[in-house]
């Protein structure tokens, strides 16, 4: 057994096509005789009746399903009871529990999650305000009154404008996420046996998965865009009125394909941070241990997408609307000349208002994603054993 953040080798996980092998927490030792003996005394046939409590008996219930056979809780239906030397108690987890991992994580750890986020959120909002004022070129002259070919010609300036201005701040968003889910997956994977951790610790564990994460990630965005140009370009060498609606049938099922590959390959990144895998077997990885699960992990994601968009609303339109009135255009440039129309004092205070907003979303993101992978080992590989035993919890045996 060691302390990576890994906890156990993923060769010898069920979802890999081994189901043997899978390491027990060890007897406990107590003055009522050996696991499994019979008592002296056994009642009349035909008289069992459920028991008032769990147990492993004749008469006893037999385990909820998915629980993989652990002990359960008082009464029938019951959550099992599961040590928590973490954040998260070692057992399948509900979403209120990832949630709720999430945050205690956050809490536990904060100078450590904010000294990672802060610091990631100003250096990339910085840039992201330097390239939009000095860097983007000015947006097109639009005539109101043009048809034809002039017209064609300004939807294309205007779509490649919009393009140029608005890559650079989705590249450098993407290099922020990447480091901040490289270390905060660390602190995350620490946090679950209750390992203390700091960010010179986080940062050397991430370090050398930086490489391979920014791999994966763009490998991930050229499979996106290649799925949304084979569903458009049909439709778009066709060029007349059904080609339009081809157009829109083959955007339709792109995003369909795109859904539910992202799903399939969304634990990807926690694989090949924590398992040390390559960028091609995290991605068969995610896919075994996603496999029977999806509509769960979509439903999880889905949600995890809304909170983080309603905190960019709560954050995002108090800054945003109070940046307007700072600024000297205000809102009139906006509407006339465009959004490079904007002074200083907008572009600090909408980038202050980002600044907060990625502070929180950053590890919420991570959090789940790191979370619903232990979760989805746990369900499939008994995990929960491993992380005890790494958490030095007793009666567990110390052997991998």
């Amino acid at each position: 057994m060691n302390d990576t953040p890994g906890w156990a080798s993923p060769g010898s996980a069920p979802s890999d096509g081994q189901e043997t092998g899978i390491p027990r927490p060890s007897e406990p030792v107590d003055s009522s005789g050996p696991a499994g003996n019979w008592s002296s005394t056994q009642p009349p046939a035909g008289q069992w009746s459920p028991p008032s409590s769990s147990g492993t008996g004749p008469g006893a219930p037999p385990p909820a399903p998915g629980w993989g056979g652990r002990p359960q809780g008082p009464g029938w239906g019951g959550r099992p009871h599961a040590a928590k030397p973490g954040v998260i108690p070692l057992r399948p987890l509900g979403v209120g529990e990832i949630l709720d991992g999430t945050v205690s994580t956050m809490r536990a750890h904060w100078r450590t999650v904010l000294g990672i986020t802060l610091t990631v959120a100003v250096i990339a909002q910085t840039a992201i305000i330097l390239v939009q004022r000095y860097l983007l070129p000015d947006p097109p002259s639009v005539d109101a009154n043009a048809t034809g070919p002039e017209a064609l010609r300004q939807t294309a300036d205007s779509l490649q404008f919009n393009l140029m201005n608005s890559a650079p701040p989705l590249l450098i968003t993407m290099l922020a996420t990447i480091f901040t889910t490289a270390v905060l997956t660390v602190v995350i994977s620490r946090s679950v046996i209750g390992r203390p951790v700091t960010l010179s610790d986080a940062w050397a564990e991430a370090r050398p998965r930086l490489l391979p994460l920014l791999g994966l990630t763009l490998l991930l965005a050229v499979m996106a865009a290649a799925i949304l140009t084979a569903g458009l370009l049909p439709g778009l060498l066709l060029g007349d009125t059904a080609g339009v609606g081809l157009a829109f049938l083959g955007l339709l099922a792109a995003c369909v394909v795109l859904v539910w590959l992202m799903i399939r390959f969304c634990l990807a990144s926690p694989a090949l941070m924590l398992e040390r895998q390559s960028i091609t077997a995290s991605m068969r990885r995610s896919a075994k241990l996603v496999r029977g699960a999806w509509w769960r992990t979509f439903g999880i994601l889905v949600l995890t997408s809304l909170l983080t968009f309603i905190v960019t609303l709560m954050i995002g339109i108090p800054f945003g609307t109070i940046a307007l009135f700072v600024d000297d255009g205000g809102l009139n440039a906006f509407l006339t000349d465009g959004a490079n129309s904007f002074g200083w004092p907008f572009l600090i205070i909408s980038g202050i208002g980002d600044v907060v907003i990625a502070t929180i979303t950053y590890p919420l993101s991570a959090g789940v994603m790191a979370l619903l992978y232990v979760d989805q080992r746990i369900r499939r590989e008994a995990l929960d054993l491993d992380l005890a035993r790494a958490a030095g919890l007793p009666g567990y045996d110390n052997g991998s």
